[in-house]
């Protein structure tokens, strides 16, 4: 019929009109595409027991720095000595850290590692407190008593630390460098021990100040 040719006047110029695009959402949907195509490729995620391990070779690493710097100071403790028997265990004990720095190397090589130390504040702090009661006190039953506490000080933290070693070494697997771990605790806390003995001497002395 004739008013069926005539245009939707409601309509007709809505679907003949062009339609518009959104510019800006377009940008945005372009660039969030290629920031995810050059996003970086997430970090690989170890396991606990490969963390384990991570922690177990670095506390290594610290130790054997330690004992090292430990190796170089004990002389100087002996020399510094004023009682015999004070400067005779540090003596015997310099002798002790060059086997137990042999031992961690054993270890080394067991994990198939080259022997290598990480700076040890800790330790470093230690040997300090020692060189500050020499350079502070006047050679005397004082003076060692000063000198053992020091020494004390740096033997439990050597304790404490191969006690840890040896208990990761263990649950890793590591039979052999636990045994190497463990034979040096014992021998640390026979050290610390020895020192408790004379200390229990020298300080008496150093109260009552006698020569």
């Amino acid at each position: 019929m004739y008013f069926n040719a005539v245009p939707d006047l409601f309509t007709g110029f809505k679907n003949n009109t062009p339609m518009k695009t959104n510019t800006r959402t377009n940008t945005k949907k372009t660039a969030k595409k290629i920031a995810v195509k050059t996003r970086r490729p997430a970090k690989t995620v170890k396991s606990s027991k490969e963390s384990l391990e991570d922690i177990f070779e670095d506390m290594l690493k610290d130790i054997y720095w330690a004992e090292n710097h430990l190796a170089k100071a004990l002389p100087k403790l002996a020399k510094a000595s004023y009682n015999e028997e004070l400067q005779n265990a540090f003596e015997t004990h310099h002798k002790e850290t060059l086997a137990q720095i042999s031992r961690l190397e054993q270890c080394f090589a067991l994990l198939e590692m080259k022997p290598q130390g990480k700076k040890c504040p800790a330790m470093q702090g230690l040997v300090e407190e020692g060189q500050e009661a020499i350079s502070e006190h006047d050679a005397g039953h004082a003076r060692d008593a000063a000198l053992i506490a020091a020494a004390q000080k740096a033997e439990h933290y050597e304790i404490s630390t191969y006690g840890s070693l040896r208990t990761i070494a263990t649950v890793l697997g590591r039979v052999q460098c636990a045994e190497l771990l463990e034979a040096t605790k014992d021998e640390e806390a026979e050290t610390d021990e020895k020192l408790t003995r004379i200390a229990d001497k020298i300080n008496k002395w150093a109260s009552e100040g006698e020569d």
